[in-house]
Order: C-alpha cells, then sequence, then structure tokens
C-alpha cells in the first residue's frame, strides 16, 4: 500500500532560505513541499488553502509575525497542520510565545538538514520536536519554577491563549501517568516503551489517551497543559 507523502508548506521571508529548505525536504520521497510563503498574512492564507500537514514557520516577517500567523492557522479547526517554529533566535520570548500559541516545535536555522527532516517527520506523526535542553527551559517556565522569565516580548501576541480546565473530566490511569512523566522527560516512544517494558503500539495508545483528557494537540501541548494544572 502506498503512503501518502507528508504535505509541507515553508514559510520565511527569504528565498534563499526557502530554497535550501526545499532542497533539503524535497530530496526525501516521503516529503511533499506543496507551497510556500513569505509573509504570515501569506502564511495564513495557505495553509487555509492547502491544508498542509506540516507548517515551517518563521518569526520576524512582514505585516504579520509568525508567532501571530501560528495562533491564526491554530485557532481554525478545519486546519490541523503541525507547525514548527523555525528561527535564528535562540530566544526564550520566542519560544514561550510559540508555544502558547500552539506551536508544535521549535527548531534553529543552524540545525542540521538531517534535524529539520526528522523534525518533519516528528510533526506529521503527532510528536512534538523540542531538545531535550529547551524542554526542560520550557517546563521550567510553566511549572513556575527559578528559571529566568522572557524578556519583553518584541513579537505581536494579540489574541492570549486559551484558558485551559482546572480539572480533567476524566483521571488519569497509573500507567498513563507513568507515560505523562517520561514525556516529559522528552522520551521517544520507544524510549518509553523500554522503560515500561511494554510495546510502542500501547506506548502509542496512552499518549493517544492522555492527548484526549487533556485536550491537547500533540505532545508538546500536553506537557505543557500537565505541569500547568500540576500533572507532571
Amino acid at each position: 500500500m502506498t503512503v501518502a507523502p507528508i504535505r509541507v508548506l515553508l514559510v520565511d521571508d527569504h528565498a534563499m532560505l526557502r530554497a535550501g529548505f526545499r532542497t533539503i525536504l524535497g530530496t526525501q520521497p516521503d516529503i511533499e513541499i506543496v507551497g510556500e510563503a513569505a509573509t504570515g498574512a501569506d502564511a495564513v492564507a495557505q495553509a487555509s488553502a492547502l491544508r498542509p500537514d506540516v507548517i515551517t514557520m518563521d518569526v520576524q516577517m512582514p505585516d504579520m509575525d509568525g508567532i501571530e500567523a501560528t495562533r491564526r492557522i491554530v485557532a481554525d479547526a478545519d486546519i490541523t497542520a503541525a507547525i514548527a517554529i523555525v528561527t535564528t533566535f535562540d530566544r526564550d520570548d520566542y519560544l514561550y510565545q510559540a508555544l502558547d500559541a500552539g506551536a508544535s516545535g521549535f527548531l534553529l536555522k543552524n540545525a542540521g538538514p538531517e534535524d529539520l527532516i526528522a523534525a518533519v517527520r516528528a510533526l506529521a506523526a503527532g510528536d512534538g520536536m523540542l531538545a531535550p535542553e529547551v524542554t526542560r527551559r520550557v517546563l521550567a517556565r510553566f511549572a513556575g519554577a527559578s528559571a529566568p522569565r522572557p524578556a519583553a516580548p518584541t513579537v505581536t501576541a494579540t489574541t492570549p491563549p486559551p484558558e485551559t480546565a482546572t480539572v480533567l473530566a476524566e483521571p488519569f490511569t497509573e500507567r498513563e501517568s507513568e507515560v505523562l512523566t517520561l514525556l516529559a522527560d522528552a522520551r521517544s516512544n520507544a524510549e518509553i516503551a523500554a522503560a515500561l517494558f511494554i510495546g510502542e503500539a500501547t506506548v502509542k495508545t496512552h499518549v493517544s489517551r492522555i492527548l484526549q483528557k487533556l485536550g491537547a494537540r500533540d505532545r508538546v501541548q500536553a506537557v505543557v497543559l500537565a505541569h500547568r494544572l500540576g500533572l507532571a
């Protein structure tokens, strides 16, 4: 059976960077570049028209930055694309705002080609895409730990993040809590399976249940929400 390729929308205001991403990703048989955008507004329009699986999103762009574009795309229930912020700047304010806006990943432009390819595949599979050190910074911030607060943001955030319920409609099982703890440690499905002596298919089932109970889009959002609720 032929598997449909991962449909990717590239968003960056620099044509040379888009061309580089297109070259890197276009060589992969399981990835198809379906569109490009140079502004945030164009990204929102193309996401609605093309319905990609994954969007690589720059932050600093004319007319609408990538954070606001991400927020608007995620707010559209008809668009299911996972969004990876790909930026030159390793700044906490960009990172936190991106996750609040609904991004599923955060990647620096100096990452290797293999990292970009792996990120697209991970997001298409429903996984988050954060390096372990970035994950620790995120969790420290959302858990209220003594991590440095982000500087005053320089990107727009015109719409506040949605409120999160303070209780779960259905509590986690003991096994789901164990899986969530390992998710919070940035473990992959294979690593979680090995740690708990269960199969990867079982891990995927538990992760799906966790996402459903939290009302989260993906693993990254699940971990953030769990920490906000004091569950991880």
